[in-house]
C-alpha cells in the first residue's frame, strides 16, 4: 500500500533536496504559535495533557498484563499516570508476530507510515510540549521545539536518508554479458530491501524525544519493527508517540505490535533484559558512558549498536572583537536548560595572562568576571531566568551541583530559582594541570574556567579531552586567521563539531536538523552521528534472486 507514501511524497521530496543543500529549511515550525496551528491548538494541547493526569494510559489492544508509572514533574507535582507493561519475553513474541506483515509492506509503505506519523504528531505539539516539559523539566517554550518540532524535524531527516539509501539499489535489471559469438548471458536480476530485525530504542530522561526519534524513525522507514524503551521517569512523551505511532500502522492495514512500549518502574528496569534478548537486532541508546559501555558489551555479537554518550565540552577563548557579545553568548548556553544538554559547555579555558579584546587587555579574573555577570544579567529576572534554565530532571543534579564548590575557586554562586527543582550555573576557576576536576563531565549547571597558558595550550587540552573522554560540541573566540585554522584542523583530528566567534543568536548548543551533523561518531560521546548514511544504511540488506532470461 502506498497511498501515504504518495500523500507525503512532496514532503519527503523537500527532506531529500534539504539533505543535499544542507541550507536552512524545516516542515514543522518552531515558534509555538495559534496562528500557524491554529487558535485552539494551544488550549487543545493544555486540556489533552491535564486530561492524562492521575489516569491509566490508553493503548488498544498492547501487551500488558500489569501496568508501571510514578513520574513525577520536576516542577512541582505527581503525574500519577500509569502504563501498560508487559514481560520481556512478551514484547519480544509480539514484536516477532508483527514483523513479516511489515517487512512485507516495502519501502514505499514505510516511509509513507513515518511520514503520517511526524505529521500527526507535529499536529499535536502543543500537548507533547507540556509532556516534556513535565516530565524532563524544561520551561514550556523549549519544551515545545524540543519535544515537538525539532525532534519532529531529526525524525525526518533520518526518514529521508533511510529512503535515499535503500534506492541507490533499483528494484529491477537485466544483466548481460557478451559471450563472443555466441549469443550473450542474459539474467533477469531482482533486489529486494530486508530489514535487520527487531529495534530496541533506549530514551533518556532530559529529551525524550529529540534523541529518540532518529534511530526510532530510521529503524521503522527500513522495516524492521520497534520496542521503545523509555526512561522511567519520561515515559509520557514517548508514550504518545508509540500511540501515534500504533494509530497510524492499523489505519494502514498494518500490525499494530509493529511499534510497541516498553515502560518500566525505576529499581525493576527491563533494560537490561532487552539488550541481552538474543531476538534484538539493533539498539539506540542515550545516556552516561558507563551504561553505554554495558549496551556495547552485553549486546548481542549480531547486533547493531547506536549511542550517543556523556563528554565533556570546551571553549577556548584566545581574543575577541566583541567582548560584551561573547560573554552574552557563553552566559546563555551556560544557563539553557541548565546545562542539561549534550551540546552545552562546561569548560572555559581563558589564557592566564588575559586576552586582547575590543575594549583592551582584560586580565583572566576580568574575562571570568565579565561571563559571571552577563549570567547575572540574563537571570535577572525571575519569570525569565525560569525560562531560560528550566528546572533539575533529576534530583541527583542538585547534589552533584551543591557537592561542586570544593572543585575550584567559586566566581559565580548557583542560586535556587523561583520555580521548581532548579538551580542557575555555578561558575568555578581552576588552573590546568592543577587539578582534573574539570576533565571529567559534571552534569548540569557546573562549569569551569580554566587557566592556560596560551590559547595554543587551550586547543590542546581541550582537543585531547575531546579525543579521548569524548565531546560533542567545542567553540573558540579568536580573532587570528592562523590560530583559527590550526584550532579548526586540532578539533576535526579529535572529531568534534566547531563554532567559531558565535555572539549572537545562535549558541553552540544548538544543532539544526538538515544542516548540522549532531554527534561526529569519531570519538568517545558516541559511535553514531545524526544524520549521516551510516546511521541508516546498517539497518537493512539488499538481498537478490536472479534467473535467465532469453536474450
Amino acid at each position: 500500500m502506498t497511498v501515504l507514501f504518495d500523500t507525503h511524497r512532496g514532503l519527503l521530496e523537500e527532506a531529500l533536496r534539504a539533505l543535499e543543500t544542507r541550507g536552512f529549511w524545516t516542515p514543522f515550525p518552531e515558534v509555538p504559535s495559534g496562528k500557524i496551528y491554529g487558535e485552539s491548538a494551544r488550549d487543545e494541547g493544555q486540556t489533552a495533557f491535564d486530561s492524562s493526569i492521575g489516569n491509566p494510559f490508553e493503548l488498544p489492544e498492547h501487551p500488558g498484563a500489569n501496568s508501571v508509572g510514578a513520574e513525577a514533574s520536576p516542577w512541582g507535582f505527581d503525574l500519577g499516570i500509569t502504563y501498560p507493561a508487559a514481560d520481556v519475553s512478551d514484547l519480544v513474541a509480539a514484536s516477532q508476530a508483527a514483523a513479516p506483515a511489515w517487512v512485507e509492506a516495502g519501502p514505499k509503505a514505510w516511509v509513507g507510515v513515518c511520514l503520517e506519523i511526524l505529521t500527526r504528531l507535529n499536529r499535536m505539539s502543543f500537548q507533547m510540549g507540556h509532556a516534556v516539559m513535565h516530565t524532563s523539566g524544561q520551561a514550556f517554550p523549549m519544551a515545545f521545539q524540543a519535544g515537538g518540532p525539532h525532534a519532529q524535524d531529526r525524525g525526518l531527516e533520518a526518514v529521508a536518508m533511510a529512503w535515499s539509501e535503500m534506492v541507490r539499489v533499483p528494484e529491477t535489471a537485466i544483466w548481460e554479458k557478451p559471450q563472443g559469438k555466441g549469443s550473450p548471458l542474459v539474467l533477469e536480476k531482482h533486489w529486494q530491501i530486508m530489514p535487520r530485525g527487531l529495534s530496541l530504542i533506549i530514551g533518556c530522561n532530559t529529551f525524550p524525544n529529540w534523541n529518540s526519534y532518529p534511530g526510532l524513525f530510521a529503524s521503522l522507514a527500513t522495516g524492521n519493527t520497534l520496542i521503545v524503551k523509555p526512561h522511567p521517569s519520561a515515559i509520557l512523551p514517548l508514550a504518545l508517540t508509540v500511540r501515534v505511532a500504533r494509530e497510524v500502522l492499523t489505519e494502514a492495514g498494518y500490525p499494530a505490535d509493529t511499534v510497541l512500549l516498553a515502560p518500566d518502574a525505576t529499581g525493576a528496569e527491563i533494560t537490561q533484559n532487552l539488550v541481552r534478548d538474543p531476538a534484538v537486532r539493533i539498539i539506540d541508546y542515550t545516556g552516561s558512558n558507563v551504561f553505554g559501555e554495558w549496551v556495547r558489551s552485553h549486546a548481542g555479537a549480531d547486533t547493531q549498536v547506536y549511542t550517543e554518550e556523556t563528554g565533556v565540552n570546551s571553549i577556548v577563548i584566545a581574543a575577541t572583537d566583541d567582548f560584551a557579545g561573547m560573554c552574552a553568548n557563553i552566559a546563555f548556553s551556560l544557563s539553557l536548560y541548565s546545562g542539561q544538554m549534550c551540546t552545552a559547555p562546561q569548560n572555559i579555558f581563558i589564557p592566564r595572562a588575559g586576552i586582547d579584546t575590543d575594549e583592551g587587555q582584560k586580565s583572566f579574573d576580568e574575562v571570568a568576571q565579565g561571563i559571571s555577570a552577563a549570567v547575572d544579567a540574563l537571570l535577572s529576572d525571575p519569570m525569565r531566568a525560569s525560562g531560560v534554565c528550566g528546572t533539575l530532571a533529576n534530583p541527583a543534579t542538585a547534589e552533584r551541583v551543591a557537592n561542586a564548590h570544593a572543585l575550584g575557586r567559586v566566581i559565580r554562586e548557583s542560586h535556587a530559582l523561583d520555580e521548581g527543582r532548579s538551580a542557575s550555573p555555578l561558575i568555578l576557576a581552576v588552573e590546568a594541570g592543577e587539578t582534573d576536576a574539570f576533565e571529567n563531565e559534571c552534569f548540569g549547571p557546573i562549569s569551569f574556567i580554566v587557566a592556560v597558558d596560551d590559547a595554543k595550550a587551550g586547543v590542546a587540552v581541550a582537543a585531547d579531552l575531546a579525543q579521548h573522554k569524548g565531546a560533542i560540541t567545542a567553540a573558540l573566540y579568536d580573532t587570528d586567521e592562523d590560530r583559527i585554522s590550526d584550532a579548526a584542523a586540532a578539533f576535526a583530528r579529535a572529531g568534534v563539531n566547531l563554532s567559531i566567534n558565535l555572539t549572537g543568536n545562535i549558541y553552540v548548543n544548538q544543532s539544526a536538523a538538515f544542516s548540522d551533523f549532531h554527534v561526529t561518531g569519531a570519538n568517545p560521546a558516541g559511535n553514531a552521528s545524526l544524520t549521516d548514511a551510516a546511521f541508516v544504511a546498517n539497518r537493512f540488506r539488499v538481498v537478490m534472486w536472479r534467473r535467465p532470461r532469453a536474450a
